[in-house]
């Protein structure tokens, strides 16, 4: 009966051995470099810088002004003066402006009739159509809230000059006008920018889809090549489960907090993504994530005998990840039983975790129900990819023990019939 010595020893240097065949077939190979270890960089560089701008400006407006009088064109000024809008055509019919609307050139068209003025001056309501894209939602939105704030100054100067007309003062005539004032603070998201808003859940989605394909390529050349019979140790029938699944874990885990180390006070401040949070709660936060990401992608290259195979497979899976999270469509408006089916995901607590941390600056307590779903998921995950493991080193045992056999009947065979 081997000692707790030797099986301590043996089970380290197989755990090195592990660490050291793992680094090198990252650093090595290039389709799994490309994936594990660039791909998190041109990924999250590309979208940024897609996503730069933050906030869709100028965005193209056609005005069709069959009034033309002193009273539209200051509607029409008022349009064209906020940042979002620009009115870039005025066609002289509405025939001619849904050509172009049809043609891309505008994606919205205001309408004011010919009897716009005439209204305002007999203190009727003034009706102006606004006919917007409503299949290009950021367009959409930008387009419609910049015409309704240019509509409403509008409509608000026209009934100043009426009371002014009517000798009532400045005083009166502010507070009868616009008899509440508001301000708006945007918390977390000040300029509301677009980027801000999706990339830390794009970051997650990242790490994530990028371990399951770079340990699920790993995984098929480890079956491939054969290396859990050639790193075996001597003297040993097979490798020990747990050295494997633990030299795995923590060479990924070294290779993604260098990288999200680099990413998280490099590309945010390039980018000036929101950086809210202590970094104690954040490191606390993402070494749940990263195991629970990392456990799960061992567990599911068991599956693969051919490095192809985790591409085929897993590749298509990050829009259908990315929308489970909850980040590009509210939680509350998904079906609830598929909101639960994303939850054995580690990316949607994720998600939701990193968000509340890094753009809103909460702190580890606040965000403690999703830390104790990644805890759950690294220890169930944990616990199939050492299931996942010894069962293929038990079947890679097994075709060996088969082979040899093999082997030795067709020697036996031969030696039969060469008597």
């Amino acid at each position: 009966m081997k000692s707790l010595g030797h099986i301590l020893k043996t089970y380290w240097k197989q755990f090195l051995s592990v660490i050291s065949n793992e680094l090198h077939a990252i650093f090595t190979d290039a389709g799994v470099l490309l994936v594990v270890v660039l791909a998190i960089f041109i990924y999250t560089t590309i979208y940024s810088c897609a996503y730069g701008t933050q906030v869709l400006r100028n965005v193209p407006l056609g005005v069709v002004d069959m009034c033309k009088t002193p009273e539209s064109r200051a509607l029409v000024s008022a349009i064209d003066s906020g940042p979002n809008t620009v009115v870039a055509y005025e066609p002289t019919s509405m025939a001619e402006a849904e050509e172009m609307f049809f043609a891309r050139e505008i994606y919205g068209v205001v309408y004011i009739p010919s009897d716009y003025s005439k209204n305002i001056y007999a203190g009727m309501q003034a009706n102006v159509s606004l006919y917007l894209d409503g299949s290009y939602l950021l367009m959409y939105r930008q387009a419609f809230q910049e015409l309704v704030a240019g509509i409403g100054t509008t409509g608000a100067m026209v009934e100043v000059q009426r009371l002014m007309a009517k000798g009532t003062n400045a005083q009166l005539t502010k507070s009868t006008v616009q008899p509440v004032i508001y301000q708006t603070h945007n918390l977390f998201n000040p300029y509301l920018g677009y980027g801000s808003f999706v990339m830390p859940a794009i970051i997650m989605v990242i790490i994530q889809q990028t371990l399951l394909i770079g340990i699920g390529m790993i995984g098929g050349t480890w079956r491939e090549q054969g290396l859990y019979d050639k790193l075996r140790p001597a003297g040993e029938r097979r490798m020990a489960t747990l050295p494997i699944v633990m030299g795995k874990a923590v060479t990924y885990l070294m290779v993604y907090a260098l990288t999200l180390t680099v990413i998280l006070n490099v590309l945010y401040r390039v980018f000036g993504f929101p950086i809210n949070g202590r970094t104690i709660d954040l490191v606390a936060f993402l070494l749940p994530y990263l195991l629970s990401c990392i456990f799960m992608s061992i567990a599911v290259s068991t599956l693969f005998r051919h490095r192809e195979s985790s591409l085929l497979l897993l590749l298509w899976t990050s829009i259908p990840v990315l929308l489970l999270s909850g980040a590009s469509y509210p939680r509350e408006a998904i079906p609830d039983w598929l909101y639960m089916l994303g939850q054995i995901l580690p990316s949607s607590s994720g998600v939701e975790g990193f968000i509340h941390i890094r753009t809103m600056g909460a702190s580890l307590g606040e965000v403690m129900p999703q830390v104790k779903l990644l805890w759950i998921l690294t220890i169930v995950y944990g616990g199939l990819a050492c299931i996942g493991i010894h069962a293929v080193t038990t079947g890679d045992l097994n075709e060996r023990i088969r082979a040899r056999v093999k082997s030795r009947m067709a020697s036996l065979k031969v030696r039969i019939e060469g008597r």
